[in-house]
């Protein structure tokens, strides 16, 4: 990202005019991730598990939802993460990005966020994982 990005908006667009082109590549492959597995070392995230969201984004979780979803800690992948993949490109052709992302992506995350934790398991954490490296390499 270009410096000062964020204060440029949070929702990463299309072909967003704040990524670098070394940085199109990396998340491309998701290696922008990687520096994520120093919080899995120190306990502060997990493999899998809801990804963390922007606060203001979290502030518009309806409150039964938020304490399920915050009740776990946070993961690198999961499966809204696989679903919406592409997320990026997704926005980009919509008029208003952040609305078709609170309105139309977030409302979807927020379900796969409260199954992941009703039903998370060993197994389902498994399979997440080797779904998110399929959905890398492929």
């Amino acid at each position: 990202m270009t410096t000062d990005s964020e204060s440029k908006g949070q929702i990463t667009v299309g072909r967003d005019a704040r990524i670098t082109n070394v940085g199109h590549v990396i998340r491309r492959y998701k290696l922008d991730e990687l520096p994520q597995l120093l919080n899995v070392l120190s306990g502060d995230m997990s493999l899998v598990g809801p990804r963390p969201e922007v606060p203001r984004f979290i502030a518009c979780y309806p409150v039964d939802i938020r304490n399920i979803v915050l009740s776990v800690p946070p993961g690198i992948t999961d499966w809204a993460s696989i679903e919406y993949k592409d997320e990026s490109t997704i926005l980009g052709r919509a008029t208003d990005a952040e609305q078709a992302y609170m309105t139309e992506i977030l409302p979807v995350k927020m379900k796969y966020y409260v199954r992941y934790v009703q039903e998370r398991s060993f197994g389902m954490d498994l399979k997440i994982i080797f779904r998110t490296l399929w959905v890398i390499i492929k």
